[in-house]
């Protein structure tokens, strides 16, 4: 009863007969047949908005045209849901696969082309809140709510890494999955072989790593190629245990 008496309320169904001294009230074939329309379109998801307006104004030629409307919306939201299921894939495979990490062992690996938004800027990460800045910035102009978590990684320039300096950084960047739509300006890292290492940790960690990797790039006879790549895969926005946390770092190299 509950439910007519909501479709009362927004002029969708009107009584038959409401009793003045008990206040029940009736229902005929009449009311039956809208109720049943009613029930039919909010299974197709139409607003109550749009049921008000057919039912005043009921013709073929309308609900032929209000259902084709419906139809587009409906394959819209199939294509937001799979974005989304994809983003959870994705997410899925990222956490599985930090989880599961080899930490403190050095490897040579092929690291497949991906897309990035970047932003050369020099910081120094005490913590995850010194890069509040850099991700508002990634932000900005988005149309579309972006995922950040363990896509926002941080840089040391070539020629800092030449020179040892491992203490400040030179780039923000995003990694952008496929289905990202990016508002400014992308570019795609093509394949590339990089020394990699992950630990147990967060940025502060990074140094000692940087300069496990710098000795074993010089003793293993490989150059760098380029900036090196630093994402912490789980940090505090997935767990508030600082000991399951764990960090990648990249260093473009070749022989």
């Amino acid at each position: 009863m509950g439910t007519l008496r909501h479709y009362e309320d927004r002029g969708l169904l009107k009584p038959e007969y409401i009793d003045k001294e008990t206040g029940y009230r009736y229902y005929g074939v009449r009311q039956l047949e809208v109720l049943n329309t009613i029930r039919y379109l909010r299974v197709l998801d139409f607003p109550l908005s749009q049921i008000a307006d057919f039912l005043g104004n009921r013709d073929i030629s309308v609900i032929e045209e209000k259902l084709e409307k419906q139809k587009k919306i409906i394959a819209e939201k199939q294509r937001e849901l799979e974005v989304i299921s994809r983003k959870i894939d994705h997410r899925l495979q990222m956490l599985r696969d930090a989880a599961n990490s080899t930490l403190n062992e050095i490897q040579i690996m092929e690291v497949p082309t991906i897309r990035i938004h970047r932003i050369q800027d020099s910081l120094k990460l005490n913590s995850y809140l010194d890069l509040e800045y850099a991700i508002r910035k990634l932000d900005e102009n988005q149309k579309e709510p972006l995922i950040f978590l363990g896509k926002v990684g941080v840089g040391i320039s070539k020629e800092k890494l030449d020179h040892s300096e491992f203490d400040r950084y030179d780039q923000v960047f995003l990694i952008l999955d496929d289905e990202d739509n990016y508002q400014g300006e992308t570019e795609l890292l093509p394949a590339r072989t990089c020394a990699a290492v992950r630990f147990r940790g967060s940025h502060r960690e990074a140094p000692k790593y940087y300069r496990q990797l710098s000795d074993y790039i010089s003793k293993n006879g490989y150059k760098i190629t380029g900036p090196s790549q630093e994402i912490t895969l789980i940090d505090d926005g997935l767990t508030s245990d600082s000991e399951k946390f764990v960090t990648e770092i990249r260093i473009p190299v070749k022989k």
